[in-house]
């Protein structure tokens, strides 16, 4: 064999087990450094890998037997930055170790040609690994960021009879605003077990607002929020609660708590948690699901000065600035078609915000969602409220506007708003009994050839259902056609 052959098949050889470093230390971090060259490199390269690799399973295991538990720790703002600095650390040792390798491989005696393919390889995979790190490790920061800012706890994480009650509230703060004026309020109630959810949409000039006994608040106002000025509106109660902040010691926004109370007083629910959204870092949320689509069956005048408007249509796919508008616009429109037209944006929301997009799009949802909302749900109970929201979507949304003619909002008839929730509640939980019963197979015939009488009787039909008062329900709608719905 002459020199050149000699020569050939050594840069083979050498070329091969370049490879074969490469591929060794992409499945084992620092196995190429024990078997040519750094033993001890990469013998503390394999043991910290083992640690990792370990410590991964472990928790895997005991997030699989305390699932809520472990979610809630995972959930955890500083645990969650923490994780992601590991990351960064991991993947950036992980980066050295390949270039490393490569090293290791002694590429300039592959041959000029083999040498350069080989460390366009080693270099691709590097910036691979480099780039997975930075794009993981950011997504959990980020995720990190907006747990920390987002899910704030204080909430009651126990249900009331059997169901979770929550208020939306839509904040107008911006740069152009002075404080926080809630522009919309909404009190979600959900059925614990399944997940039927009714939404009660409360005007936001609702005058002489009550307070529940357990408010500090009760004491200055016991009958109601009033003032000679009719200014003492329900969307001022935020201001009041922040002008009254010696009532709420230890609270972090006694102006939100204020909210909260108030919509408990008005309905009569005792309120779980709440959830705040910043209309202006809404846009940048709805822009970071990619928009949502809604079928507008009303025109909407978003700008009546330049003649801006949301012509009506099946399937119209907003971005953020026009979702906005569309929820917030009162131009040449009343403050309860707007109400009903919120609804159509949250039932949206509800629907459209499914997994693939939050995975998708996770780094700049969280950005965007730290922005724009905060909440008292704490972050032991996300996997609890995501499972239940899983069932809401399966489910019509029923509805109810305290509107005209039903509620006159400068002079509210507390007491029918209160029956006609109970009311809806009694009729919802009417429909879950149902629709159980329904599931449950019919009993077959008994020995004399009769059917067995059921156990459980047959549950009242909704306009049946105790307390249900079908005058009190003209404004209780399953949807919105009239002016939009959402497919």
């Amino acid at each position: 064999m002459d020199e050149t052959s000699i020569a050939n098949r050594s840069e083979v050889v050498q070329t091969r087990r370049g490879y074969a470093l490469l591929g060794l230390g992409l499945l084992l971090p620092g196995a190429a450094q024990v078997l040519h060259g750094r033993p001890r490199l990469g013998r503390r390269a394999i043991q910290l890998w083992m640690v990792l690799v370990l410590a991964a399973v472990l928790l895997l295991i005991v997030t699989v037997v305390f699932r809520d538990f472990m979610v809630g720790v995972l959930a955890t703002g500083w645990v969650v930055r923490a994780l992601s600095v590991v990351m960064f650390a991991v993947g950036g040792f992980w980066v050295l170790l390949t270039l490393d390798t490569w090293w290791l491989a002694r590429p300039a005696r592959m041959g000029t040609r083999k040498s350069v393919v080989y460390s366009v390889v080693a270099l691709m995979l590097a910036v691979v690994l480099a780039g997975g790190t930075v794009l993981v490790g950011r997504a959990v920061w980020a995720a990190g960021g907006t747990l920390g800012e987002v899910f704030r706890g204080g909430g009651t994480t126990t249900s009331h009879a059997g169901r979770y009650n929550i208020v939306l509230l839509g904040s107008d703060a911006g740069d152009d605003r002075e404080g926080v004026r809630p522009d919309s309020v909404t009190v979600v109630s959900v059925a614990q077990d399944t997940g039927r959810a009714v939404l009660f949409s409360l005007p936001r000039n609702l005058e002489n607002v009550p307070f529940p006994e357990s408010s500090p608040l009760r004491a200055l106002y016991p009958e109601g929020y009033g003032c000679e000025s009719e200014e003492c509106l329900l969307n001022a109660v935020y201001k009041l609660g922040l002008d009254n902040k010696g009532l709420y010691p230890g609270v972090d926004d006694p102006g939100v708590q204020a909210m909260v109370e108030a919509a408990g007083g008005i309905t009569g629910l005792e309120i779980n948690y709440y959830v705040m959204i910043n209309m202006q870092g809404f846009i940048d949320l709805i822009d970071a699901l990619g928009g949502l689509t809604i079928n507008i069956n009303q025109p909407v005048v978003l700008n009546s000065e330049d003649n801006v408007v949301l012509e009506a249509g099946p399937n119209r796919h907003l971005n953020g600035y026009e979702t906005l508008w569309f929820a917030r616009s009162r131009a040449e429109a009343s403050d309860y078609v707007r109400m009903l037209r919120q609804k159509c944006v949250m039932a949206a929301m509800l629907k459209q915000m499914n997994p693939a997009t939050v995975a998708t799009k996770f780094e700049n949802l969280a950005g965007a969602t730290a922005k724009a909302a905060q909440t008292s749900v704490p972050p032991t109970e996300i996997t609890v409220l995501a499972a239940l929201a899983q069932k809401t979507r399966t489910l019509p949304i029923a509805s109810v506007s305290f509107t005209p003619p039903m509620i006159n909002p400068a002079d509210p008839d507390y007491g029918l708003i209160r029956q006609t929730v109970a009311d809806t509640i009694a009729s919802s939980q009417a429909m879950d009994a149902a629709a159980a019963q329904t599931a449950t197979p019919t009993p077959g015939p008994d020995e004399t050839g009769g059917v067995p009488t059921p156990d459980t009787p047959t549950p009242d039909a909704p306009s049946e259902a105790p307390g249900y008062d079908q005058a009190s329900q003209t404004n209780v709608t399953d949807d919105l056609g009239e002016v939009c719905s959402v497919t």
